[in-house]
């Protein structure tokens, strides 16, 4: 049986000792303020992060360099058979089409999935990439399994306000739109590489209530739970309000009794691109 390293960036909402405690290895994504390089939850916090950001600075993302990934692949594999590497959706970020590149130079031993996750429905990716080793598993049946599922999961976030997104380009038209609205509170959805309008309206409760709603449907109509037959993992984001986002988990624990859910906060570099002020709520089948 190979002996297989799970490898993921910083978009999955892990922290680099998160990571270490769970036996995957992190790429810190970089971004830039001021024209000053920063690593994702490595050389900046996210206190002094937002901030920045609510104070106006220009803010950019960027991809891990070539040279960074290929050190930690190389180091790796004088200790493990083959890697697998999850990096955010493709649909949201060019760094999988450059770890596809990078991993040509590898005889195959460097598997790349594309399974357009990201936040906490990426680690959740990462956590099955394990178990599928530990069930014999090799790097490429993993790969596989994961993409065959990639559309097992969705997000559902509320955003306090569409600036970010707008300046970031992030926005397809029918999100765009929303914008025009005056006082109204937008609920995106992410499903596979599509980050789109789900619904609006005009109190933050309400969109809790949407959220929950459209998380129960999917529970039920897409991944056939029953109150005694739980086969998803449920899961929460947030930025930058810890205390918000504590309060909405218990909104969420009385909507789904019995249910272990994961709060995490969103990685800064998708952050810069949705504001301070938002909420998510998450649901992906178990393999």
């Amino acid at each position: 049986m190979s002996k297989i390293a799970v490898v993921t960036d910083s978009n999955s909402s892990m922290t680099v000792q998160e990571a270490k405690e769970l036996g995957i290895y992190m790429i810190p994504m970089p971004f830039y303020i001021g024209g000053k390089e920063y690593l994702d939850g490595v050389t900046l916090t996210q206190e002094d992060f937002y901030e920045r950001l609510k104070g106006g600075e220009e803010i950019h993302t960027s991809q891990p360099s070539p040279d960074a990934v290929m050190k930690l692949w190389d180091e790796l594999l004088e200790e493990y058979d083959e890697i697998v590497h999850i990096p955010m959706s493709s649909g949201l970020s060019g760094s999988t089409g450059s770890a596809y590149l990078l991993a040509q130079h590898y005889d195959d031993k460097v598997q790349v999935v594309d399974n357009q996750r990201i936040s906490v429905t990426q680690r959740q990716s990462c956590l099955d990439a394990l178990e599928l080793a530990g069930r014999g598993m090799n790097a490429r049946q993993i790969k596989e399994e994961l993409e065959r599922v990639k559309f097992e999961s969705s997000i559902y976030i509320m955003i306090d306000t569409l600036t970010y997104l707008k300046k970031g380009g992030r926005l397809t038209p029918a999100v765009a739109a929303i914008g025009t609205l005056l006082r109204i509170k937008p609920v995106l959805q992410i499903q596979g590489e599509k980050l789109d309008s789900f619904a609006k309206t005009r109190t933050v409760q309400g969109g809790k209530e949407i959220m929950i709603n459209a998380i129960r449907s999917d529970m039920q109509n897409r991944f056939g739970c029953t109150e005694n037959f739980h086969n998803v993992h449920l899961e929460m984001a947030y930025t930058y309000d810890l205390a918000e986002a504590e309060k909405y988990k218990e909104e969420v624990s009385a909507a789904f009794p019995g249910y272990e859910i994961v709060l995490r906060p969103l990685s800064l570099s998708v952050a810069c691109h949705i504001g301070p002020g938002a909420l998510a709520v998450a649901v992906s089948k178990k393999i």
